[in-house]
């Protein structure tokens, strides 16, 4: 098995707009931070952001860079750990050939949003099928309104949303790219039961 057949794309484009309209999402600094900080902690390589947009690529390219040197990456050692494994492109085409670079396999494109789909596969499924073989998956992850749907007919495999306990489902996309990258990078850990002694005794024991 490959350790690190596992990486992450956040997509700026194609995404919808609240209007259902195909647009270019805004990059946003937390996005970046953070999910590179969970990609790094569950021992990804790559972390891609995905944007056709010069300006934002260069953006992400300064936020990237000024914790990679000089006062930056003195000051904060752990985040620019974090933002070596950002890699900025301008389409998920761009994202999959730099990933491939690593792997003799073709990378498949796996894929989630926040509504239950049918077919989907469940992640611990998918962690199974990432520990069992050296097939290499990138994810995809939307920004706006979601991916396309035309993102969704070209994956190799759609992957369950995270759900909550109630209607409301509107993570933000670092929230929900963490939780997934806990359920299927994450240590494994046995359910511990503890029992406490009964204080109940039976008549005539005391």
């Amino acid at each position: 098995m490959a350790c690190n057949n596992l990486a992450i794309a956040l997509v700026h484009y194609p995404v919808y707009n609240k209007h259902h309209e195909v647009v270019t999402s805004a990059l946003t600094n937390l996005d970046q931070h953070d999910i590179a900080r969970s990609s790094k902690t569950f021992g990804l390589d790559r972390f891609y952001i995905v944007t056709p947009s010069e300006e934002q690529r260069k953006l992400a390219e300064r936020i990237s860079g000024h914790w990679q040197q000089g006062w930056g990456a003195g000051y904060n050692p752990d985040r620019r750990q974090a933002l070596d494994i950002v890699r900025v492109t301008s389409t998920i085409a761009s994202a999959v050939a730099d990933f491939q670079s690593g792997f003799s396999k073709p990378v498949k494109i796996a894929i989630t949003g926040a509504s239950q789909r049918p077919g989907s596969t469940a992640l611990v499924t998918f962690r199974s099928l990432l520990q069992e073989t050296d097939q290499p998956h990138l994810l995809l992850l939307g920004t706006g309104w979601g991916l396309t749907e035309e993102c969704f007919a070209t994956a190799d495999l759609i992957l369950e949303p995270i759900a909550g306990n109630g209607l409301y489902n509107h993570l933000s996309v670092r929230s929900a790219a963490a939780i997934m990258l806990d359920r299927l990078r994450g240590t494994e850990r046995e359910e511990t039961h503890t029992h406490k002694p009964s204080i109940i005794q039976e008549e005539g024991t005391q």
